[in-house]
């Protein structure tokens, strides 16, 4: 049997996309408590890897999977040559720059210190607007500003609790993000119908009412 191959993201989207398959008939023998890393549904011909989110596009991308659900987010960042085929309105938040209020961002003609997760995003995002520097952080980026490493910080915002906690701010936003199923160029081609079927199972579960989020 040919295998219809999905990479599913660990995470902080694993729940909502494991439930979301689930309402639409698919995915019950994955589990993402295991330490398995390959799962295989045989009734509908769909085999699942579960890989950490950063490395889905990829593997889309280089056709080892044919669809794989991942954030928007990581989309934009690694900037690869995939389809993006369905939103899941799960996932939802936004990037904004954040830091101390009265940070001014168009202000006097300064290079502009952004701490950042997402560096391609951030580029992208200030070319043409202002010259920016910036700083690569894994984690904790909020910590930039309070050490002065940083002027402001791009990153996910959902309720902005943590920038509250340590005294910063949205200064702009940026754009919104949520959950897609993306496609390999070549896999939707050829596998173009068990595609199709699989995006029509899971579109009809899609909550067109999908809670929003805000951080005022």
């Amino acid at each position: 049997m040919a295998y219809l191959t999905v990479a599913l993201a660990k995470g902080r989207l694993a729940k909502d996309t494991l439930a979301r398959l689930r309402q639409a008939g698919m995915a019950e023998a994955v589990d993402m408590n295991s330490r398995k890393l390959v799962f295989r549904d045989e009734k509908d011909g769909i085999e699942y890897l579960l890989v950490k989110p950063v490395d889905v596009v990829t593997y889309v991308d280089k056709g080892v999977a044919d669809i794989g659900v991942v954030g928007k987010d990581i989309i934009l960042e690694q900037d690869l040559d995939v389809y993006e085929l369905l939103d899941l309105q799960f996932g939802i938040c936004a990037f904004a720059v954040a830091g101390f209020p009265g940070t001014e961002l168009y202000g006097p003609e300064k290079v502009l210190k952004i701490a950042t997760k997402f560096p391609n995003i951030t580029k992208k995002y200030f070319a043409g607007k202002r010259e920016i520097e910036t700083t690569y952080l894994n984690g904790s980026v909020e910590l930039a500003p309070l050490m002065n490493m940083s002027d402001c910080i791009v990153d996910l915002v959902e309720t902005g609790g943590t920038l509250k906690e340590n005294g910063l701010v949205v200064l702009e936003k940026m754009f919104d993000i949520q959950a897609k199923i993306i496609g390999n160029r070549t896999s939707y081609q050829f596998c173009h119908e068990k595609i199709q079927t699989f995006l029509a199972a899971v579109e009809s579960e899609v909550d067109d009412n999908a809670t929003d989020y805000s951080w005022e």
